[in-house]
Parts: structure tokens; sequence; C-alpha cells
């Protein structure tokens, strides 16, 4: 796996705000697999979802890193393009 600084500076502690994809619950979509926001915790879905959320909070926030979620075991860094 490979990292960048996005990565190495995120805070793999940061609660999720929802136990789904908080525009999914919204909308009553269903999701693939979630996302947490390692800056603010906005629990979005992943990209083989229908919605994309993970993504969509990226491109209006700028938050650089998602993490699998609710384990956290996968990170992505929207930035530089990288799983850490």
């Amino acid at each position: 796996m490979n990292s960048c600084e996005h990565i190495l500076a995120a805070d793999r502690s940061v609660s999720g705000n929802t136990e789904g994809c908080e525009e999914c619950l919204k909308e009553g979509m269903r999701w693939v697999q979630l996302r947490v926001c390692l800056s603010c915790g906005h629990v979005g879905c992943c990209d083989s979802s229908i919605g994309k959320h993970a993504t969509r909070h990226f491109k209006e926030t700028g938050h650089p890193v998602m993490a699998s979620f609710p384990d956290r075991s996968w990170l992505w860094c929207y930035v530089d393009e990288v799983q850490g």
C-alpha cells in the first residue's frame, strides 16, 4: 500500500456521524459499502453505490481522506489518489 501526507496525518479515531450513508438515508437509497470522512465524520457511500456520496463529499468539501466504515481497515486519499 502507498501512503501520502494526507493519510499519514489522518485521524482514524474520528467518529462517524451516522450508521449509514447520510444522503442515502435521507433519499431512501441503498448503498454497497460505506466510507467515513476522517476530517469531519461524514458517512457516505462508495463509488460502487449509485449515489457515490463519499466522492461527492470530497468534491464539495475538499476533505482528503476517507476510510472504510465501520472498520477503518482501508483508507483512500482523493487528492493523491492512493490508498493507505
